[in-house]
């Protein structure tokens, strides 16, 4: 990614303007943008020039440095964020398949224009690889009141093809299929992957390994519930004690 590149997503942070917002500003297409902050196109000058003079920056510095929060903020000096602080609230800007684009994901997972288009989510987490949020749709990772229920959000790192067959049994992944996206655990076994669902009365399936598009290794998951809070021994225990005091009240 460009100087340009990351600084204008900077500014966008600290503007609180979305990708769409931005592009609007500067009569770019979404996408446009989105290629600039990747660094997979450079813009043209007058566009540079637009940007510069909209936010009082000078051009040199928007396509030779790195702007920290201090100069992109203009507050009094008593309210400017150190450089030290500005590293400390980074967030990873994760591309989110929800309900709404998880159908389409499968056709155009690799489309440059439908992933710029793809809701954005920060998180303070860290991490080398590429990483992806997927929606669940479906209740096959279930186990009685466990694991992921539909509309839970799984956060997850991209598995390079060459690095299938060094990575683990057993781990919950999302596979990108020709049709579907299924989030399952996976087992390799010669040519082929087996993906077995937590619900105990869905059958595993089979699939060559090499009919997998994309295969994304879950991390963390955000459900859409609240956890039961609460130690169940503890209520037993209670529930016994009251009723030992009834019978001693009754005595």
């Amino acid at each position: 990614m460009s100087f340009f590149g990351r600084n204008i997503k900077k500014i966008r942070g600290v503007k609180g303007l979305s990708q769409k917002a931005f592009a609007e500003l500067f009569d770019l297409k979404r996408a446009t943008l989105g290629a600039y902050e990747e660094g997979r196109s450079e813009p043209r000058i007058e566009t540079i020039i637009k940007i510069a003079n909209y936010f009082s920056i000078t051009i040199d510095s928007l396509l030779t440095s790195d702007l920290t929060v201090n100069e992109l903020l203009r507050f009094k000096d008593d309210l400017l964020l150190s450089d030290e602080l500005e590293e400390k609230e980074q967030m990873l800007s994760i591309k989110y398949v929800s309900e709404k684009n998880i159908s389409s994901y499968t056709g155009y997972f690799d489309n440059d224009a439908f992933l710029n288009d793809l809701p954005e989510i920060s998180l303070p987490i860290e991490s080398e690889k590429l990483v992806r949020a997927f929606t669940v749709t479906n209740l096959e990772m279930t186990d009685h009141d466990k694991g992921l229920y539909p509309k839970d959000v799984v956060i997850a790192e991209q598995i390079a093809q060459e690095d299938f067959d060094n990575f683990g049994n057993g781990e919950i992944v999302i596979a990108v299929l020709e049709k579907e996206i299924v989030v399952r655990k996976i087992y390799f076994v010669a040519d082929n992957v087996i993906l077995k669902a937590a619900h105990k009365n869905i059958e595993e399936r089979i699939f060559p390994k090499a009919s997998i598009k994309e295969l994304w290794h879950a991390k963390f998951s955000f459900i859409r519930r609240l956890p039961e809070v609460g130690d169940d021994v503890e209520n037993k225990l209670l529930f016994l004690e009251r009723e030992l005091l009834k019978l001693k009240n009754n005595s």
